[in-house]
This record gives C-alpha cells, structure tokens and sequence, in this order.
C-alpha cells in the first residue's frame, strides 16, 4: 500500500543521511520506525520495594566475590540457621 505522508524538512534530511550512512532505504527506516511504535508495550512492573532487615552475615561468609558467595550458598553450611545467643 501506498501513503502520501508530509514530512518536516530538517527531519527528512536527517533521516535520508542516516539511511545513507547505514544503507537503509527510506522505506525501510518508515517500516521499521512504524513497527516499533505501533507494537504492544509490556506493562510496567512498578517499583521495587527494597525490604531491609537487622542483624549480621553469617561469619563463614565472604563477600570477596561472587564465586564465593555462589558456593556458600550451594554448600550445605548455608542451610542451617545461625544462632545468636
């Protein structure tokens, strides 16, 4: 299907040359540009409610790097709860 579609001057050079520098035809650029805008938005998850709580790390824990943390929390050490008396 064929449109007529006016276009501003300044927008119209900018989008030929940007075709030009990447090889895109206008028609592609106008194609791509309305699938883009015309395609279903994912909802938005909100905000992030950051949830803090007291107390301390388990002392055989090691925030040195992530590796670590990793097989902390694969061991079987992690499981069980630290008691504070």
């Amino acid at each position: 299907m064929k449109a007529t579609v006016e276009i501003d001057d300044t927008l119209l050079r900018q989008t030929k040359r940007i075709g030009a520098e990447f090889g895109i035809s206008m028609r592609e650029m106008v194609k791509e540009g309305l699938q883009r805008e015309t395609k279903p938005k994912l909802p938005s998850r909100g905000k992030i409610r950051w949830v803090t709580a007291s107390g301390t790390l388990p002392k055989d824990l090691d925030l040195s790097s992530r590796e670590k943390m990793w097989e902390w929390l694969e061991s079987p050490e992690s499981d069980e709860p630290e008691l504070n008396h």
